[in-house]
């Protein structure tokens, strides 16, 4: 997922700690969602858009390859299956 905090923090001149304080997260956990290693949880993310002051979606918004529906679950007809050896 992309985002927008590392710009938004910038434009307020905050550090990633003092953003982090202000979330109650750790700095290294800001810097995994502003490098895009980390998905925030769906509360964290309503926190981080308070803070801004701007809704999620003007925040976070789904990778180009990723489609907006996509779920990282197997689809009711994969779910039990065994996968079949390649041929």
């Amino acid at each position: 997922m992309k985002n927008r905090l590392k710009v938004l923090r910038a434009e307020r001149d905050w550090s990633q700690s003092g953003l982090a304080r202000r979330l109650g997260v750790s700095r290294q956990t800001v810097n995994s969602i502003e490098r895009g290693k980390y998905d925030p949880s769906l509360p964290l993310a309503f926190k981080i858009a308070a803070v801004f002051g701007q809704r999620i979606e003007n925040i976070f918004t789904p990778d180009a390859d990723q489609p907006p529906n996509s779920s990282a679950e197997p689809s009711p007809s994969r779910v039990g299956r065994t996968p079949r050896p390649p041929d």
